[in-house]
């Protein structure tokens, strides 16, 4: 194996569907867009394709495939995991799998207080952990309902950068001089490159045939009109 250490990435845990390649950790091609229609069936293996053609790579030049795992949507997390998936069993190539919550975290560059990625769930709930300056994990991983006491002993302690699209909920809520809200912020596979790269150099590697998206929740259907499922 050469010393380049190629890398595809693939998120779509929110409505933005994102595509990069990265080379040793830093990124080299972007392609995402971010949709309420949430279009990823349609997109994901376009812009796949398109990073490919840009840097002229076959897939035997990419060393591993790194996925947002969630938590998330539901479908958005089927379709690029299962992507994944596919692309590692056919090619023979490892898979890395990356919280969404973490990717989201990197799009804030602080030096000090704590970052709070906010992934929309249903409701007044949100998928949420806590990150310091560094990124290194202070909360895990939740599910929560966001009420006027949600992030109190954080908010007393230090400034609090909350982002992603569940922080439009927050805003109606949470009052607080220490609260700080980062809007049009979402997970990005141009913020993968540094945690896949770092996974890589571990062998920190998922079984491709038993690997599952991170839902952390049931999914639950939409309720049904005139006998249909929406």
């Amino acid at each position: 194996m050469s010393d380049l250490i190629r890398i595809l990435h693939i998120e779509t845990s929110t409505k933005n569907c994102s595509v990069s390649i990265s080379e040793n950790g830093s990124l080299v091609y972007l392609k995402e867009l971010n949709s309420e229609g949430y279009s990823h069936a349609e997109k994901l293996h376009p812009f796949i394709l398109d990073c490919m053609q840009r840097g002229a790579f076959s897939f035997k030049e990419i060393h591993a495939i790194s996925v947002g795992k969630g938590p998330g949507s539901y479908t958005g997390l089927r379709i690029g995991v299962s992507a994944a998936k596919g692309l590692c069993f056919a090619n023979n190539i490892p898979l890395i799998a990356v919280n969404s919550l973490e990717i989201l975290a990197r799009a804030c560059s602080i030096d000090q207080g704590l970052i709070v990625p906010m992934i929309d769930a249903r409701r007044m709930e949100v998928y949420a952990a806590v990150f310091d300056s560094g990124f290194k994990i202070v909360r895990e991983t939740m599910a929560e309902i966001i009420d006027a006491s949600s992030f109190y002993n954080e908010l007393e302690n230090s400034q609090v950068f909350f982002l992603g699209d569940g922080i439009e909920k927050c805003k109606k809520i949470i009052h607080h001089p220490h609260a700080n809200f980062i809007d049009d912020v979402f997970p990005s596979a141009k913020y993968m490159a540094t945690i896949s790269y770092q996974k890589f150099l571990e062998n920190n590697f998922e079984d491709v045939a038993y690997f599952e998206p991170y839902y952390l929740k049931d999914f639950v259907a939409s309720p049904q009109k005139n006998g249909l499922k929406q």
